[in-house]
């Protein structure tokens, strides 16, 4: 897997993919990685110096349009993007990692069918192997190289999913603790979450979704 800077000296312009983003949660530095196997682009979006002594707060988020830019309420991903940026504020330094890796991995267009699914009766997991596709096909390979690249490799990893853990490590980031991210728990969203907890292995329990 080949990844750089989008835009850097050696291709297309001397100017980086690297600015700054004021947000409702402080000044961010925004770095944009290009994928060329996929012609995907990742981002990196810290906060504060990344090569201190400590394990660095890190989220590795993947795409969900409808939760995180349309708000939907299917899914907890548009909170657990919020609450991310404000952890990192208030701890003062830390890292989001984004990943263009819509619905799990299978893509938008899938993703909304499986909903199509979901609304007919499935769970989140049975809609996707109805499709023909697996529960979760993402890659975190990406992710490694993000972050070796900007400097971290020990992290306080921001999930609820022990196989994003297992699998940063296994590729090299030392996932000193499992920080859990159970926010935005509603009314819409409990099966999916039950789901997640009671067939796919996630740290959420029954009275997490009280």
């Amino acid at each position: 897997m080949k990844i750089n800077e989008k835009i850097n000296i050696k291709e297309k312009s001397d100017v980086p993919a690297d600015a700054s983003l004021p947000t409702k949660y402080g000044i961010f530095r925004i770095r944009v990685f290009h994928e060329e196997d996929t012609g995907l682009d990742h981002v990196a979006l810290t906060l504060g110096d990344m090569n201190g002594p400590d394990p660095v707060l890190v989220r590795v988020h993947s795409e969900c349009i409808t939760g995180d830019a349309f708000s939907s309420l299917r899914c907890d991903c548009g909170s657990q993007l919020d609450d991310t940026l404000k952890k990192i504020q208030e701890k003062g330094w830390g890292c989001l990692v984004y990943l263009r890796q819509e619905g799990r991995g299978i893509g938008l267009h899938a993703k909304i069918q499986a909903y199509n699914l979901q609304d007919k009766g499935a769970d989140t997991l049975d809609a996707n192997l109805m499709l023909g596709l697996p529960a979760d096909a993402r890659d975190y390979t990406i992710a490694s190289i993000i972050l070796e690249s900007i400097g971290v490799t020990k992290v306080s990893l921001l999930t609820n999913n022990p196989d994003k853990v297992q699998k940063l490590q296994s590729l090299g980031i030392q996932v000193e603790e499992r920080v859990p991210l159970i926010v935005g728990v509603r009314t819409e969203n409990k099966g999916y979450l039950r789901t997640k907890g009671d067939k796919m292995g996630h740290h959420i329990s029954s009275s997490d979704l009280e």
